[in-house]
Parts: structure tokens; C-alpha cells; sequence
């Protein structure tokens, strides 16, 4: 009787499932997205799963096997991986009929399996449009990503806006309060390129690569996703159709004053004003900004009151008072790493610009102000 068996390792392959949790545990309307696809071939295992909106393609080379055919089934992804979790060192499977027998050490379990045929259809022809450093991309990816809302009226605000031009390769976010951007001349293309990518794929592409290996990946598409490639993984996700809101002229700095603050100072001193915030409360913290000095005060009247001045250096404007809201400044001003915090600012109305540079990238990041009235309110 012909069998099919293989071997796996349990770390490396608990990874793979890991990775295919929040794929596999989705509820979507189709019942088989709960599963993920085994495609057994002679020395290789390829494992799928898809949730309709994002979906991940994984290789393992297992450790020894006799494929008597390459065969497929799906199995229950959350029970799979509750399994192998349990289990330690090498693990047999063995395709038997209508289950997967696992075998480690003494331990026999088996999971029942359904036929490949009722999973969807999934993303192929993938055409390369070019190689990233992956690391790179991770900080690119980190720098703008904390700000994209989960939940935003605005569906076009619940995405990372994707660009890559002939000059550099963009990638924004805004929440409709702050807005951050970082760019790159690194990368670029010759036919210009958007795209707005969801919230929930970005986060899960940022775990994929936190844990992966590869020096590089690929950048593609299929059909009407994009690809994230790797040497043992092709992640893939549908786009948001919304439109992006036109954020250049916002960015535009005509008329406004640079300065220079320290950051460890500002980022304290946004802290201790956060700190005297009670509940759902919106106070705006107020800060005046004169020749050589920046005032920075917060009232309280169910918690207490905040008054601190921070040495400012270079700004050259008149005397400005703005008020802005703590939080929204200190979750932005996390990214930022340089001892000296370079931003611009121009009246009480418009917001102030805070941006970095080095030899690779550039970051912004906006923060509108908050009116007296709606300070008061």
C-alpha cells in the first residue's frame, strides 16, 4: 500500500503555523478559510491559508520523508498549532484516508482532514518589481506605521499609503489629526507607483518580518494584490480602493520658522503633561514660543497643573503661542532618534512640522494644533 510520511522539527514549523494564526482564525463568510492548505510534493511542503484579504504561502523543506505522491488536504489551522505546540523535537505525519496522523516520542494524535478542493482560490503569477533590503524596509515600515487608526470613519485613513516614483519611494499615514511620512531615495521605479494597503496587512507583514531571516524580499504584484516575497514566504494582500487624501500642500512649509528643541527634554516634559490628562478628557497642553525660550503649561482643575520652560534654539520668529494635544505629539516624536528635535512652525492655526534626516531616509511627522475652543470644550 503506498503511504505518504514526513518529518518536521517542531520550532521551525510551530513558527510557520504561528505565522498563519491570524490568517486562519479570521471569520470570513467561507468555512474552509479556517483551514490551511498542506501541498506535500517529494522533499518540500508548502503550506497556504487566506482569509480573503490577506493571505500567506509558506515552503518547508521537511527533514525526511517517502512521498509516495504529492498529495493536498487542508486542515484545521487553530488545531494543528495547538498540537504541535504541545510537542517537542522531530514529528511524523502520515496521510492516512481522512486524517494526519501526528507521532513524537510516545504521543499519537490525529486531526482530521478535508479535501483540498473546497479551499479558495489562491493568488498566483507573481511578477517581481523589486528587491528590498528587509530590515530597512522594517524600520521604513515602523516609522509610519503606530499611526494608521483601526477604525476610522474615513475608509481611505485605515491604510499606509504606498508610493515609488522615478525620484524616491514614500510611505505615509495620517490619523486626520497627525500625519506621518518617511521617503527614500533608495528605491525607486521608472513607471511610478501607488498604492494604499490595509492596516491589518501591514502588521502582520511587520511580523513576518521581525521573524524572518532573509537579508532581502520582494516587492510584487498579482493580479490586483501586492507581494511581499521571501525565500520561504510570499505574503499577499488585497488593496484599499479608497483614495488617499491629497497631503502635499499640508507638508508645504512657505513662511514657516525652524527651530531646534531637545528631544529627551520635550518628550519628558509631554509625559508629565499626559500624566495630568483624567479619562476621556481632551485638554490641550499650551506652548509659547519665544527667542531663545519654549514655555510649556497645562491646567488640570480635577488633577493639578504643569509649567516648564526648555531652552529653544534657532528660532528666529515672533513670539507664538499654540496649543496642541499632548498624546498626539508624543506618540510621533517616539519614532524620531537624533538629540536635537528640528521641526517648523508658522502661526496658531497651522501645525507644526517636526522632520529628520540621514544618509538613507526622511521623516516628518505633522500635528495639527488644537483651537482655544475646542481646548475648552
Amino acid at each position: 500500500m503506498q503511504t505518504n510520511s514526513f518529518v518536521v522539527e517542531q520550532k521551525p514549523f510551530i513558527s510557520i503555523l504561528s505565522s498563519m494564526q491570524p490568517i486562519c482564525t479570521k471569520r470570513t463568510t467561507l468555512d474552509a478559510t479556517n483551514y490551511i492548505l498542506f501541498q506535500v510534493g517529494h522533499k518540500e511542503l508548502v503550506i497556504k491559508g487566506t482569509d480573503l484579504e490577506i493571505s500567506l504561502q509558506a515552503s518547508y523543506h521537511f527533514k525526511d520523508g517517502a512521498i509516495a505522491e504529492p498529495c493536498s488536504f487542508l486542515v484545521s489551522g487553530r488545531r494543528i498549532f495547538e498540537l504541535i505546540k504541545e510537542l517537542d523535537g522531530d514529528i511524523r505525519m502520515d496521510i492516512d484516508h481522512a486524517q494526519l496522523v501526528l507521532t513524537s516520542g510516545r504521543a499519537r494524535l490525529t486531526l482530521n482532514i478535508k479535501d483540498a478542493q473546497e479551499f479558495p482560490p489562491f493568488p498566483e503569477r507573481i511578477e517581481n518589481l523589486m528587491e528590498l533590503d528587509a530590515q530597512f524596509l522594517l524600520k521604513l515600515i515602523s516609522d509610519v506605521a503606530f499611526l494608521i487608526p483601526q477604525n476610522n470613519a474615513n475608509p481611505a485613513l485605515n491604510g499606509l499609503f504606498l508610493e515609488i516614483s522615478q525620484t524616491d519611494m514614500k510611505m505615509t499615514s495620517t490619523d486626520g489629526h497627525c500625519l506621518a511620512q518617511v521617503s527614500t531615495t533608495r528605491y525607486t521605479l521608472e513607471e511610478p507607483k501607488k498604492w494604499l494597503l490595509p492596516r491589518r496587512a501591514i502588521f502582520e507583514l511587520k511580523k513576518i518580518l521581525e521573524a524572518s531571516l532573509d537579508k532581502m524580499i520582494f516587492l510584487g504584484t498579482c493580479a490586483k494584490q501586492l507581494v511581499f516575497s521571501g525565500s520561504t514566504f510570499n505574503f499577499f494582500t488585497k488593496l484599499l480602493v479608497d483614495t488617499f487624501p491629497e497631503y502635499r500642500a499640508i507638508l508645504s512649509k512657505d513662511g514657516f520658522v525652524a527651530a531646534q528643541v531637545d528631544r529627551a527634554h520635550l518628550i519628558k516634559t509631554l509625559r508629565r503633561s499626559s500624566c495630568l490628562l483624567s479619562g476621556q478628557q481632551f485638554l490641550a497642553t499650551q506652548f509659547a514660543f519665544e527667542q531663545d525660550e519654549l514655555k510649556i503649561s497645562m491646567k488640570n482643575k480635577e488633577v493639578g497643573a504643569l509649567d516648564e520652560h526648555i531652552q529653544l534654539e534657532q528660532f528666529s520668529g515672533n513670539p507664538l503661542e499654540i496649543r496642541f494635544y499632548a498624546p498626539y505629539l508624543l506618540s510621533g516624536l517616539q519614532t524620531f532618534t537624533n538629540e536635537k528635535l528640528s521641526f517648523s512652525l508658522k502661526s496658531a492655526s497651522k501645525p507644526i512640522i517636526f522632520e529628520a534626516e540621514d544618509q538613507e531616509r526622511s521623516l516628518f511627522y505633522l500635528v495639527m494644533p488644537v483651537s482655544a475652543t475646542a481646548s475648552q470644550q
